[in-house]
């Protein structure tokens, strides 16, 4: 049980402190942010979109990785009308890079959603944000909170980490009856005026001072002196979580196949992993050179020369790719009725199809570049 009254103690201090400490980011109005006087909350359509495309990019991404993610994103779909009826190869391309691809298509289905029951405006109600699809208690209680001035917790991993070490709660971060203590008790203290600001207050420290693995900053806290695992030397203890389930290992074979103009490349199955993305050829498996030259002249290829590429691996949530690779000069591109491969430009590829961050280290081999790498070189051109 999280003592909610302990808790009321870190409101004013936690307020001041990121009044004058919040970072510039183009999801926040800033200037508003550390003026005195508490904002009214009214909830812009454009504000209201903008915390929320935000608030999905930000899970398990860092900030400065979502930075240009998120400035692209709403220049190429600047509201929900235009997120609504996006044609899925060129969402999933804006997507490329930040991985956890059903997030996006998600959102394009929860758009679809608002624009047919809200008029194209997130709802200002917490329970209506809850029941569309893709946003869960906390990015509901953040676009409820930060958009609409509604008093509700937003609880992400930073905020459980920096609550869980205040009251000094030795409890698994990971069991949801934890989480949902949490919740209320800041919804016992969250400040009705101000419910949005108080939630990025805790959301920022634990994101730039009160930092994992033993590691925070109490120099910096501006409730250090209230914070229990400190005061008790358990800091390095706290939070629990139960040790993850170890990944299962597989093992593919990439084939980067050329000829003087064209490349070939697959699109995914819809469901599953990586579910309707593009891809290079792939085999199950750690094949070999005879076996890779069966499997192209069964597709109506006629390898020239095959070249042995450098191991590399992609780490999923629960999979990780071990995977070897080969690089194949074919003679003029054409390949059998196989509707699943394509002949492309590799820079059409680069420009139009999403291939996922777990081929990149054999895409560079076909001299193209994919998501914020490939934004960073069309900068400095």
């Amino acid at each position: 049980m999280v003592n909610s009254e302990y808790l009321k103690q870190t409101v004013e201090p936690l307020l001041d402190w990121f009044r004058e400490n919040a970072r510039d980011l183009p999801w926040r109005e800033t200037a508003d942010l550390r003026k005195k006087t508490d904002m009214t909350g009214s909830g812009s359509p454009e504000r209201s979109y903008y915390v929320w495309i935000s608030e999905i990019m930000l899970q398990q991404t860092r900030v400065e990785a979502v930075k240009p993610y998120f400035l692209r994103f709403i220049q190429a779909l600047p509201d929900i009308s235009a997120l609504a009826v996006c044609p899925e190869d060129k969402l999933l391309k804006l997507w490329e890079g930040l991985g956890y691809y059903n997030r996006v298509r998600n959102m394009q289905k929860a758009a679809v959603r608002v624009l047919e029951e809200y008029d194209g405006r997130l709802p200002a109600d917490y329970e209506a944000l809850l029941d569309l699809p893709g946003i869960g208690s906390y990015t509901a209680g953040a676009i409820a909170s930060i958009a609409y001035n509604i008093p509700a917790p937003a609880v992400d991993g930073n905020v459980l980490r920096v609550i869980s070490r205040i009251v000094e709660n030795e409890e698994d971060i990971t069991k949801q009856s934890v989480r949902t203590g949490i919740e209320a008790a800041i919804k016992e203290i969250i400040p009705k005026a101000c419910p949005g600001i108080f939630n990025q207050a805790l959301m920022e420290l634990g994101a730039i001072v009160c930092l994992p693995n033993g590691m925070p900053e109490c120099d910096r806290c501006p409730v250090s002196d209230l914070c229990l695992a400190r005061l008790h030397g358990k800091i390095e203890e706290i939070p629990k979580k139960k040790v993850k389930q170890q990944r299962r290992i597989e093992e593919r074979t990439v084939l980067v196949i050329r000829d003087g103009f064209y490349t070939v490349i697959r699109k995914r199955p819809k469901m599953g992993l990586l579910a309707g993305l593009y891809e290079l050829p792939n085999m199950e498996g750690h094949r070999s050179e005879d076996e890779v030259l069966c499997y192209l002249k069964e597709e109506g290829l006629a390898p020239i020369r095959i070249q042995s590429l450098p191991p590399a691996k992609h780490i999923f949530s629960h999979v990780e790719w071990r995977m070897s690779g080969y690089m194949v000069l074919v003679e003029q591109m054409s390949v059998s009725d196989n509707p699943d491969l394509m002949i492309v430009e590799p820079k059409r590829t680069e420009a139009e199809y999403p291939i996922p961050a777990a081929f990149a280290a054999y895409v560079q081999y076909l001299q193209i570049l994919l998501g914020q790498e490939k934004y960073e070189q069309e900068k400095k051109q």
